[in-house]
């Protein structure tokens, strides 16, 4: 399953709960939730222990829009909107997290 955030982890539970409920699968972080996948954040404990579960992916162009582009965590994989729509088609569902 591909789980889809766009939440910021530092303002609202919708990776929190993600990481709470899911067990595994791909995760997709888009808009503000790709602040989870930067070094030095507050969420970055919790997201490098939730990759032993999940493969973490982010929204390369949010990531350059927010001006986090040099900031990504090791591990994390960067993708484009081609690859959104090879995730989307690779996982047999998506879930949507708000």
């Amino acid at each position: 399953m591909l789980h889809i955030i766009n939440k910021s982890p530092l303002s609202n539970s919708s990776l929190e709960s993600c990481l709470r409920v899911a067990v595994s699968g791909d995760i997709l972080l888009t808009e503000d939730a790709v602040y989870a996948a930067t070094s030095g954040n507050a969420f970055e404990a919790k997201l490098r222990e939730a990759m032993g579960r999940f493969k973490v992916y982010v929204l390369q162009p949010d990531l350059d829009a927010r001006g986090l582009g040099d900031r990504l965590m090791a591990g994390v994989t960067s993708v484009d909107h081609g690859g959104f729509v090879d995730l989307t088609i690779s996982n047999n569902s998506c879930q949507s997290w708000l």
